[in-house]
């Protein structure tokens, strides 16, 4: 039995074309894609059937011969695909792996909303994080907990982490890590620099018809992770008219929030959220906004290293 390299052989030395056409095609039909998909077609594609679906041929081995060279092709992001329809050759397009991995990435990248975050947070993975010390395996435990057991119950309040410890110890990079690993589960997070976030609300009073609607919209979020509270004094107005109201509305809807802070809760109470920029003691504000943090996580300890370049 004659191969189907053969048989095309036979095609183009009778058909009497030109040199360069019958060059062209020679290349076509040498083709491996090209003699699998004829081979195992042959009981659906006639002499005639292929002669007409020539043009397609080449038009196949054309442009995965440009994707193989990183070329510009007809359809970026795409590979074509032989396929029979009313017995004829025609071509269909499917996307390539590398197209869809990137869209991947991009989804994912659009699932985590970062506000004045470090560059880190979008690498960040738990596969990536540092538990050389008894503390961070403790943490990287309770995240991936909460992860699995988020997915598994999404209507379930589940009380998110306050991580607490040194700079550079990787609480931010953990909070990263959380995030990108719901964004592979088609859930969102945001994660907001609370200092920076507070210098632009302040800065926007008077100025900005969009301050409640900013304000709003991070309540509002589905999963909310608050970095480095406590890195700054707060004045009596960040304090119980922006992070209060945050507060409040996540804990009346129960929706899951995470932190990060150079001190534990005991530490961030009185030391920071009772006393405002004017020196003023307010420990029962100081209280009332305790309460909603604990309510809404659970604090963990981080030590090690100091991990930030030197």
């Amino acid at each position: 039995m004659e191969s189907i390299g053969d048989v095309i052989q036979k095609r183009l030395k009778n058909r009497n074309l030109g040199p360069a056409y019958e060059k062209l095609m020679k290349s076509v039909y040498d083709d491996s894609d090209v003699q699998a998909f004829l081979t195992a077609n042959q009981a659906v594609l006639d002499k005639t059937s292929i002669e007409r679906g020539e043009a397609k041929l080449y038009e196949f081995v054309n442009e995965k011969q440009k994707i193989a060279k990183g070329e510009p092709t007809f359809a970026p992001g795409y590979e074509p695909v032989l396929v029979v329809s009313n017995q004829l050759i025609d071509i269909s397009y499917k996307q390539t792996k590398a197209f869809q991995a990137q869209q991947q990435a991009s989804q994912m990248k659009q699932r985590v909303h970062s506000i004045s975050m470090p560059k880190l947070v979008k690498q960040a993975t738990f596969e990536k994080f540092d538990f050389d010390e008894e503390s961070r395996v403790n943490a990287l435990k309770k995240a991936i907990d909460f992860v699995d057991q988020y997915r598994e119950h999404p209507d379930v309040f589940h009380p998110g982490l306050y991580l607490y410890g040194n700079f550079g110890v990787g609480k931010t990079y953990l909070l990263g890590a959380i995030a990108n690993e719901l964004a592979k589960f088609n859930i969102t997070s945001t994660m907001l620099h609370f200092p920076s976030f507070a210098v632009e609300m302040r800065n926007s009073i008077g100025t900005d018809e969009r301050t409640a609607d900013k304000l709003n919209s991070i309540k509002q979020a589905n999963i909310l992770m608050l970095d480095d509270i406590g890195a700054d004094s707060m004045s009596a107005w960040i304090r119980d008219d922006v992070l209060g109201v945050i507060l409040e509305y996540r804990m009346q809807e129960e929706l899951p929030t995470f932190f990060s802070s150079n001190f534990d809760m005991a530490t961030f109470e009185k030391e920071h959220l009772a006393v405002t920029t004017k020196g003023d003691v307010e420990a029962l504000k100081a209280k009332r906004i305790m309460e909603r943090i604990r309510f809404l996580s659970r604090e963990v300890t981080m030590a090690g290293d100091n991990r930030r370049p030197k």
